[in-house]
């Protein structure tokens, strides 16, 4: 899911006059050296797949955590967050969470319809982030995801 995420928006920032200022990262699991990414950075937003959760999607908040994967190869958001604490002794960017629901996660498994449709109304959502990146206006996403019946 987060591949082709990540191909769209790069074909519709390079497809703007003047595209937003947006970073993009691949990987195929949150390590601590993404906390150097974030450097630099006011905002940010962890993209990943998930086996259960509301559809389309679950756009969350994230806060710096130390958990069970801050030692790990495969770490959560949260725990990448408090690495940065760790190696800039300073408040990471402001962050949350897009987990975008999928069905099949076998490699190779291919992408059900269902799942496209989710990853569109994820895309409308990332696309928007993009334009708009004031931490209020992301917050506002959240509770106006909330209010959807």
């Amino acid at each position: 899911m987060g591949p082709l995420l990540l191909e769209r928006l790069r074909r519709w920032l390079h497809e703007r006059d003047s595209p937003p200022r947006v970073t993009l990262v691949e990987a195929f699991q949150f390590q601590p050296e993404h906390a150097l990414d974030l450097a630099g950075h006011h905002l940010a937003l962890f993209v990943d797949a998930a086996a259960a959760g509301p559809a389309p999607y679950d756009f969350t908040a994230v806060s710096p955590q130390r958990d069970a994967s801050y030692s790990s190869h495969a770490m959560t958001p949260g725990a990448v967050l408090h690495a940065y604490e760790q190696v800039y002794d300073a408040s990471p960017p402001h962050a949350w969470q897009l987990a975008i629901r999928g069905d099949a996660f076998e490699l190779g498994a291919p992408v059900a319809t269902p799942v496209l449709e989710y990853l569109a109304a994820a895309e409308g959502l990332v696309k928007r982030l993009c334009l708009h990146r004031q931490a209020e206006y992301w917050q506002a996403q959240i509770r106006a995801f909330d209010a959807e019946p």
